[in-house]
């Protein structure tokens, strides 16, 4: 992933580096083709060696909402999420996309029993999707309280609003109360609207299950590809998607996981520009990143996460094999 990252044109001194000479690669690789191909295409690949039955649920809608036992399962997995995305959502660079990543990746590791993640395991599901949703939140924060985007959406939002006259920062409440508070009233009114539009809806999403997989899968294939042309209108996003598609089928066969992957992708440019240019402020000297307090506590706590699973494996790897010899 932080190969990867680097392709294209070097932010520091302008100049292009793993490219080789093919015109798709100057401005970089993106990250929706990468995730479509590792996520989309790779599924649509793994499923068309595997023969499936599929079984409709027939329910009522009342009982498709979660029981006492799912939000037993699920309200820690909740709320870290929620707070993981809503802390996400803060930082410039963040957003929904890492957040989630990084909350399914957080459940898995502290679950008791990983093997059920991605067969249907009420946290996998719980958590990332209440890290998404706390991060589009969190990302309006810096937004409307200082100016600064945290990420390329509320970058636009940023622009719609300078366009109407509005400066968003700390004198916006003052100046525009109505749209501020207008704003967090519309997120209410989101989720409940929400709700009103996709329960009645369900009869409808269900008959999308009942379309056999020689059309579905055609018809993702259509729309990954649809999806890479219309970003930049770029037929190489076309090619890549298609090639991580292959890579990431050949990822799944092998048991490595994607997410890691695409979160390298997503932050890999930063934390290069980051460091590149730390090193010009401090004269190449890498003893700032440990004589700051900030930036030493940060990679303290990163030495630790990395540390940890490892003392973990090996505690139960020593177990298992007490238990093995007893």
């Amino acid at each position: 992933g932080l190969i990867i990252s680097a392709v294209g044109m070097d932010t520091i001194s302008g100049q292009f580096r793993f490219t080789f000479s093919i015109d798709g690669l100057l401005d970089g690789i993106g990250v929706v083709p990468v995730a479509m191909g590792l996520f989309g295409i790779s599924e649509v690949l793994l499923n068309l060696e595997t023969e499936m039955k599929r079984e409709i649920l027939a329910t009522r809608v009342k009982d498709l909402f979660p029981s006492l036992r799912d939000w037993a399962l699920s309200i820690w997995a909740i709320v870290r999420g929620s707070l993981l995305g809503f802390f996400l959502g803060i930082i410039p660079g963040g957003g929904a996309v890492i957040a989630s990543f990084a909350s399914y990746a957080i459940e898995k590791k502290i679950s008791k029993h990983p093997e059920e993640f991605g067969k249907g395991a009420i946290q996998g599901v719980a958590g990332p999707e209440a890290a998404n949703n706390a991060a589009a939140g969190g990302s309006f924060i810096p937004l409307l309280t200082l100016g600064i985007p945290a990420n390329p959406v509320m970058a636009i939002l940023l622009g719609a609003l300078m366009i109407h006259g509005l400066q968003p920062g700390p004198l916006l409440m003052q100046s525009a109360p109505d749209l501020f508070w207008g704003t967090i009233v519309s997120m209410y009114m989101g989720n409940g609207m929400l709700l009103v539009l996709n329960l009645p809806l369900i009869p409808l999403w269900v008959k999308v299950l009942k379309v056999p997989y020689y059309l579905l899968y055609p018809l993702i294939l259509l729309f990954c590809m649809i999806g890479a042309y219309s970003l930049q209108n770029n037929t190489s996003d076309m090619v890549m998607m298609l090639v991580f598609g292959i890579l990431g089928f050949l990822m799944k066969k092998f048991g490595y996981e994607g997410a890691p992957l695409i979160l390298a992708l997503v932050l890999g440019q930063k934390l290069e520009t980051s460091l590149r240019r730390s090193l010009i402020m401090s004269h190449g000297e890498f003893s700032t990143f440990i004589t700051r307090p900030i930036s030493l506590a940060f990679l303290l706590i990163a030495f630790a996460l990395v540390i940890l699973p490892i003392i973990t494996q090996r505690k139960k790897l020593a177990t298992l094999e007490e238990e093995s010899q007893s």
